[in-house]
């Protein structure tokens, strides 16, 4: 009668703590790689900043509206015939935040058709 040998299975754990160790290694390297600010740098803080549309954007209200320097506008085409050809050459609008996307896509699409070169979005970004 032959003996049935069993094979010795290795310890699993094994691998996965050498992947760890050398996911540790690497992001230990990574980490030092970009330097840090300086640590007389202060950084200028802006939580306490009113937020304001700049002066010559275009501001989409969330029901659609459009206004101009505080001022409604009936649609787009009566909006560019305000604008001079260097002001049209970019436009700057400022969706509310709770605009549907297609409005602002048509809005800027008409844009685009009157003669606007680039139509940028203003948007709120903060750092945390």
């Amino acid at each position: 009668m032959q003996r049935m040998r069993r094979k010795k299975k290795g310890e699993p754990t094994i691998a996965l703590i050498n992947i760890v160790f050398l996911m540790l290694i690497f992001f230990l390297v990574a980490g030092t790689v970009a330097q840090p600010l300086d640590g007389d740098l202060k950084l200028v803080e802006t939580s306490d900043l009113e937020g304001r549309e700049p002066p010559d954007a275009i501001v989409i209200r969330e029901d659609g509206t459009l206004s101009y320097r505080g001022e409604p506008v009936g649609d787009t085409r009566a909006l560019a015939q305000r604008f001079s050809p260097e002001q049209l050459q970019r436009v700057k609008v400022v969706p509310d935040r709770e605009l549907d996307a297609s409005r602002l896509v048509e809005v800027s699409r008409d844009l685009r058709a009157l003669g606007a070169s680039s139509v940028v979005i203003v948007t709120e970004r903060a750092l945390q």
